[in-house]
């Protein structure tokens, strides 16, 4: 499809925003930011929680994309994650299918399947159709906003790139980032194809850079015509030299999630 022209930013201010409204302008889009605090520097950010049907109702009137990065990301009590994640992840789907918007990537997550073990030498990649196995209440989040997707592509023919984002920061911070490091680059590329891709209808991808120690299978985000460009590789040395090798006797070595199935980081708001 033709490349949108106007792509509604949710979660403007947060990392994956921040970073995705410096690149995406350069693919030609004209963004029109949302987020729950204001945006920094961008006065006309949209302000809004997206508990709030009417305001989001009108955030997404006249875009033609929408780029879903709202929502808690890491894990919080259940009640906090049903508001933000799972309702907000609703209250959009209704108002782009109200206002007619064609499409939505929506920010999905490795931790929709955290339990999956991970792959050790010799083993297969993990296939992109490997069953839902979160391993928190915000895995559980994109565990259901991808079936909402799936649900609402099939009832009102609204078609979603679900991204299960692996990390996406400058440069990986950890020995298991290396097998799922997204440099922000390649987080450009990645949406950009995901906005552009004919007749997705709801396809799920992994999202990250080809890594040499890669985890899972790229195939489906490559045929939407992602071609990544960068790998972690040229930070391994210096990350297993501080914090040693990945041990099959360690719990949160032993699965995707890492660390999340021992010890999640919790949302500090």
């Amino acid at each position: 499809m033709p490349a949108p022209r106007t792509v509604l930013l949710t979660g403007a201010a947060g990392g994956l925003g921040t970073l995705m409204r410096d690149l995406l302008p350069a693919y030609g889009y004209e963004l029109r930011l949302l987020d729950l605090r204001p945006v920094e520097g961008e006065p006309d950010a949209i302000v809004a929680d997206l508990a709030d049907k009417d305001a989001v109702r009108e955030a997404v009137r006249g875009v033609d994309a929408i780029v879903h990065l709202a929502g808690i990301s890491l894990e919080a009590p259940f009640e906090k994650i049903l508001r933000a994640n799972i309702e907000g992840t609703y209250h959009l789907y209704e108002a782009a299918q109200a206002e007619g918007v064609g499409r939505i990537v929506f920010a999905s997550s490795n931790h929709a399947v955290g339990y999956t073990p991970r792959p050790r030498d010799g083993d297969p990649l993990i296939p992109i159709d490997t069953p839902h196995r979160p391993d928190t209440f915000y895995g559980l989040s994109k565990s259901f906003g991808e079936d909402l997707a799936q649900l609402y592509w099939d009832r009102h023919g609204l078609e979603t790139v679900s991204v299960r984002i692996g990390s996406c920061f400058a440069e990986p911070t950890s020995v298991r980032m290396l097998s799922v490091w997204m440099s922000p680059a390649d987080g450009a590329r990645l949406f950009h194809a995901a906005l552009t891709a004919e007749q997705v209808g709801h396809t799920v991808v992994y999202g990250s850079s080809a890594n040499t120690r890669l985890w899972w299978d790229l195939s489906t985000a490559r045929a939407l015509g992602y071609d990544p460009q960068d790998d972690s590789e040229p930070y391994a040395e210096k990350l297993i030299a501080e914090q040693g090798e990945l041990q099959d006797g360690n719990e949160g070595h032993a699965y995707l999630g890492g660390q999340f199935v021992t010890d999640p980081p919790i949302w500090p708001y």
